[in-house]
């Protein structure tokens, strides 16, 4: 049990005593102590006068007396106006850093006998990953992390856009320019080949489109967007590439057996960047696989009168009553949006799995998307509609701008990754402490710094937020970063190999501790309540700047207190089992993010 449950506890059986009555629900409001006040934690008196029947201050003492003659864990309470602040034993903070220091899985809720689902990842087939998916995919890992740790069976699944008219636009662009060039014999990453031809169609859209528009007599430098679509539209590429679509989806063998080779190429690279970022799936569900059963919810749909066909052959989802437009389902000739796909991924998981919740990591620039989608489930009649939830996330920038994947302007992930190990390699090499270390050690804590310091520092941010990264500013050794408090758990690991060098092990002892101390401790009981918060908010962002806390907290510990010089042994070897407990909930909170922690730097 946590302090706050305790004290609201034992307040209600101090307000049953001596006032004949129980606590109204909700009338018992604890929090911790503000910093200007002594104590640890506060109970705000106000909602309990209607039974006191007394003033706040009369209420406030009469409970605080209470509470100090039956709970030794309290050593001293004070009433300032209505709030009765309460000041906790120094012998309650020493169990509970007995209880942390003795609890393997510390930190781990209980079972909650619900399956979470989290659908992150997500890419198209027709570009290798960039700056953007990274977001995706460690907000996705994380949060899976921090929702398993919270106590839920967690199933991470990826989705993979492996059809439609963007792979088809590679497709074709390499069929026209390629000349049948491969990665093997390119030497080029398979999903980075790929994605040059796409680049490569949209100059060849681009060029058409002004050709097309200088026939009409315009002038692409002053054509409106209306002209720059309709002439686009009319391209030959664009309709070829439709074209191609269709000949997919009625199963042509020849543009099967070419998509099923590019797709190959992009899978590869792919593996390679998860492998490289850390991340894992429990099932990855493919586009091609699921938009047939999608199609036919749509027909089911028709019957049932909640969808309506024009008279060009689309199908559409009037939505209007619900205060949106109408929703495209089927176009005209019959292919499939990314809307039908989605509705036929989501039956088949709930079929597969009954999930009580299925969170989709996608962006913010898609929360209409899933608006959509909760709400054709529901029209379809399927009753788990609700339990859809979009965990919608900031676009993440750069100091010079946004990102294009089709002008070829984005940050691609492998070349971010390398970027950050180089970083982490000067960064580190500066500071002279790594000469002893083997080159495939350092080489290691290099990548190990590196992504720890992409990783934190894309976390830390509330993921509603639109985010700058700062590769330079991520790799700080100081401050709120990911290497900050990898070196922090480093130099409590220094401290320790050389406790135990000299002989002295850690341990409990029952000697006095420092307000610093119990400053510490209180952080780390803290934890468990953070990741259930976290969970809660599917914010793993408050378990990043939680763990940053802790570590700060340590350091300036650590610059004003004696530990290994310490004179008396048994102080000695209880701050060393304190700080070696820091060390452990440091690794338990920085794994949710995906983060390892070295043992030396």
């Amino acid at each position: 049990m946590n302090l706050d449950s305790f004290i609201a506890d034992n307040v209600a059986v101090a307000v049953g005593k001596l006032y004949g009555a129980p606590a109204p629900d909700g009338s018992i409001q604890i929090s911790a102590t503000r910093k200007e006040f002594e104590g640890d934690v506060t109970l705000v008196t106000f909602p309990l006068l209607r039974i006191s029947r007394k003033s706040p201050e009369a209420t406030a003492e009469e409970i605080g007396a209470c509470l100090k003659a039956s709970l030794p864990q309290i050593e001293s309470y004070n009433v300032v106006k209505g709030f009765l602040n309460l000041k906790i034993s120094p012998s309650y903070w020493s169990d509970a850093l007995a209880r942390i220091a003795s609890d393997a899985g510390f930190g781990q809720g209980t079972p909650t006998g619900r399956t979470v689902m989290v659908e992150f990842s997500s890419p198209n087939t027709n570009k290798p990953l960039h700056l953007g998916h990274i977001r995706n995919n460690l907000l996705g890992w994380s949060v899976s992390r921090l929702l398993e740790v919270a106590g839920n069976k967690v199933i991470k699944v990826n989705l993979v856009n492996d059809r439609g008219i963007h792979i088809c636009k590679s497709m074709l662009a390499w069929l026209r320019r390629g000349n049948g060039v491969t990665p093997q014999s390119s030497g080029v990453k398979g999903d980075h080949l790929v994605g040059d031809y796409y680049v490569e169609f949209n100059k060849m859209l681009k060029d058409e489109t002004e050709a097309a528009l200088r026939d009409a007599g315009i002038d692409p430098a002053n054509a409106t967007d209306e002209q720059k679509a309709e002439a686009q539209r009319n391209t030959e590429c664009q309709k070829a590439a439709q074209s191609m679509l269709l000949r997919w989806e009625q199963g042509d063998p020849e543009v099967r057996a070419l998509w099923e080779k590019m797709n190959g190429w992009v899978y590869d690279g792919f593996d390679t960047t998860y492998k490289n970022l850390g991340i894992s799936f429990d099932k990855i569900y493919y586009e091609s696989q699921t938009y047939l059963l999608g199609k036919s919810l749509v027909e089911e749909g028709l019957a049932k009168g909640v969808f309506y066909r024009r008279e060009d052959g689309s199908v559409w989802c009037d939505l209007t009553s619900d205060g949106l437009d109408e929703k495209l389902l089927l176009r005209g000739d019959g292919t499939s949006v990314y809307m039908t796909q989605d509705l036929g991924t989501a039956c088949k998981r709930h079929e597969e799995t009954g999930f009580d919740e299925m969170i989709y990591v996608v962006g913010n620039e898609q929360n209409y998307h899933f608006q959509v989608l909760k709400l054709i489930l529901g029209k379809l009649g399927f009753d788990w509609a609700d339990a859809i939830y979009h965990l919608s996330y900031g676009m993440v920038e750069l100091p010079e701008g946004k990102m294009k994947s089709r002008e070829g302007t984005v940050v691609d992930a492998d070349d971010l990754i390398e970027q950050m190990y180089r970083t982490a390699k000067e960064t580190s090499l500066e500071s002279g402490k790594l000469e002893d270390m083997a080159p495939e050690e350092q080489d290691k804590l290099f990548m190990m710094l590196g992504l720890g310091a992409l990783k934190y520092f894309i976390i830390k941010v509330d993921p509603r937020k639109t985010m700058l990264f700062n590769p330079r500013e991520s790799i700080d050794f100081n401050g709120n970063t990911g290497p900050f408090i990898q070196y922090t758990h480093a130099r409590i690991k220094s401290v320790l190999r050389k406790a135990a060098e000299q002989g002295i092990e850690p341990a409990l002892t029952g000697a006095g501790l420092l307000p610093k101390e119990i400053e510490l401790i209180k952080i780390m009981a803290g934890f468990p309540d953070k990741i259930q918060e976290a969970a809660a908010a599917h914010s793993p962002a408050l378990v990043a700047n939680y763990a940053y806390n802790l570590a700060k907290e340590f350091n300036q510990y650590y610059h004003d207190v004696t530990i290994l010089r310490e004179s008396d042994a048994e102080v000695r070897s209880q701050r060393l089992e304190l700080i070696a407990t820091i060390a452990r909930v440091l690794v338990k909170a920085m794994d949710i993010l995906g983060i390892e922690l070295p043992e030396r730097m």
